[in-house]
């Protein structure tokens, strides 16, 4: 008999992606035990009205190609095709009904775990789904965790903090510097120009 498959799904809006993400990706499918890693393009973010933020098909596309060869690591445009703003909970649910074979668990950064009572249905993806926490800056994950949650289904990891942000890589392409080694080789061009045109 098979062992189930356990999918971890990394969201954001990915505005770009970048080197931190990847290895964040790598060191959480490490750690965490997980078949793949699903870098989760998300259209809407409802804490978060960006006014840079880049088309959704070409925030996938340079995910698509940042991690083509990256073993388990997949672009997921599955967000997409779903009611917007894209609440963590629909998501969850969506693909437990289309794929139940697999194992769906979250991957949130310690700063989301921070105010994770404040999600939309936190109590319910806390007793049916697996978490995985980072740490994210000033958000080591130390313990105590926030107060009144639960900690049973929930893995709380050290993976290695890159001082690289996609914010500060929209600014230096504006700024006209160079962003070499701070996305992956084979985007750097493309989010240049991607980020450089009416921003």
């Amino acid at each position: 008999m098979h062992s189930r498959r356990r999918v971890g799904l990394f969201g954001g809006s990915f505005n770009p992606i970048h080197v931190g993400h990847i290895a964040l990706a790598k060191a959480l499918r490490r750690q965490g035990g997980l078949d793949e890693v699903w870098f989760l393009v998300t259209p809407q973010n409802p804490w978060k009205q960006q006014k840079d933020l880049l088309a959704d098909e070409e925030r996938l596309a340079l995910v698509r190609e940042a991690v083509k060869g990256e073993d388990g690591l997949v672009a997921s445009d599955y967000e997409f095709h779903l009611p917007k703003p894209s609440y963590t909970l629909h998501t969850l649910r969506a693909l437990r009904k289309d794929d139940p074979d697999t194992d769906f668990v979250l991957l949130i950064g310690g700063d989301n775990w921070a105010a994770f009572d404040h999600w939309y249905g936190y109590a319910e993806i806390l007793r049916d789904y697996p978490i995985i926490v980072y740490p994210r800056d000033e958000h080591p994950v130390n313990p105590p965790l926030p107060e009144g949650l639960p900690v049973r289904g929930v893995q709380i990891v050290h993976t290695p903090l890159l001082p690289v942000s996609s914010t500060l890589i929209r600014e230096r392409v504006r700024a006209g510097e160079s962003i070499h080694g701070l996305v992956p080789a084979c985007i750097e061009q493309r989010v240049i120009k991607d980020y450089f045109v009416g921003t």
